[in-house]
Parts: C-alpha cells; sequence; structure tokens
C-alpha cells in the first residue's frame, strides 16, 4: 500500500499539476495518446468498421455469386455450342454418306442408260443390216428372176416357131375359160 500513496503524494509534488502545459515525458504521453485514440476508435469506428467489413463481404459474395452465375451460363453456352457442333458433325456425315451414295446412284443410273442406250443401237443396227440384207436379197432374187425370165423367153422364141406358138396360145385360153366357167 505505501506503493499506492506513494504515487499519490509524488502528484502532488508535480508543480504545474493546477494549470495547463506540455509534457514532455514522450513515453508516457505517447502511451495516454494512443490508449485515448485506440479507445476512441474502437468506440466510434466499431460500427463503421463493421459497416465496412459487411458491405465488403457482401460485394465480395454477390461478386462470386456473379461469377458463379456467369460460369454456369459459360458451361450452359459451351454445351449449347458442342451440341450443335455435333448436330452439324451429325449433318454433314449425313450429306457425306447421302452425296456419296447420290453419286452412286447417279453414276449406277448412267451405267444403266447408257447400256440401254448401246442395247438400242445394237438392236437398231441388227435391225438395219437385216433390213439391208433383205432388201439386198430382193435385189438378187430380182435380178436372177429377171435374168431367167429373159433366158427362159429367149429360149421360148427361139425354139417356137409361129404354128406353136399359136397352138400354145390357143390351149391356154381354153384352160382360162374352163376355169372361168367353174368359178361362174
Amino acid at each position: 500500500m505505501k506503493n499506492v500513496t506513494d504515487s499519490f503524494v509524488s502528484l502532488g509534488h508535480w508543480p504545474s499539476a493546477g494549470s495547463f502545459g506540455f509534457n514532455t515525458d514522450i513515453l508516457a504521453t505517447n502511451l495516454i495518446n494512443l490508449s485515448v485514440v485506440l479507445g476512441v476508435l474502437i468506440f466510434f469506428g466499431k460500427g463503421v468498421l463493421s459497416d465496412l467489413l459487411d458491405n465488403r463481404k457482401k460485394r465480395i459474395l454477390n461478386t462470386i455469386k456473379n461469377s458463379e452465375e456467369f460460369r454456369e451460363g459459360a458451361i450452359e453456352q459451351l454445351e449449347k455450342a458442342r451440341a450443335r457442333l455435333r448436330k452439324v458433325e451429325i449433318e454433314a456425315d449425313e450429306f457425306r454418306v447421302n452425296g456419296y451414295s447420290e453419286i452412286e446412284r447417279e453414276k449406277l443410273n448412267l451405267i444403266d442408260s447408257t447400256y440401254k442406250t448401246l442395247e438400242q443401237l445394237e438392236n437398231y443396227k441388227n435391225e438395219t443390216i437385216n433390213f439391208e440384207q433383205q432388201k439386198a436379197s430382193n435385189q438378187v432374187r430380182q435380178r436372177v428372176f429377171q435374168q431367167a425370165l429373159q433366158g427362159a423367153l429367149g429360149t421360148l422364141n427361139s425354139c417356137l416357131n409361129n404354128e406353136l406358138h399359136l397352138r400354145t396360145i390357143s390351149a391356154n385360153i381354153g384352160i382360162l375359160a374352163a376355169m372361168k366357167q367353174i368359178t361362174d
């Protein structure tokens, strides 16, 4: 207890205790000033600091939430783009396959039509050859017939005299008349 009373007694020894002045003891004044400033800051700044920290926390949470939503939207758009890409690739494959099959189909159709055209040309050629052969055969027959007829007429003319000729004509007229009577 003696220390406590000694400290009060030493306060009375301060010469400028009742008046205003500067305390030149740096350690004592800094501690007092510091504790007063900290006390005022804690008392008055507690709400402000809490509000600042709450606002900062809300902004950070909003930023995180917005970036999560943006990330989800980006993932969704990426999935849609991938789905569209797969669809386009499938359609491209279908077009490619259909194109190849269409080309093959057209190729087969062209080959078929070419074979049909060749068959028709072959038939026309054969018909033309047959026609020309028949025409040539007919012409040969006519010439042979004409030559045979001329030969027979020449032989008959050289072998027949007028009397034999008249008898042959009379016999033929008789045959024709008999045929006419039979038909009537």
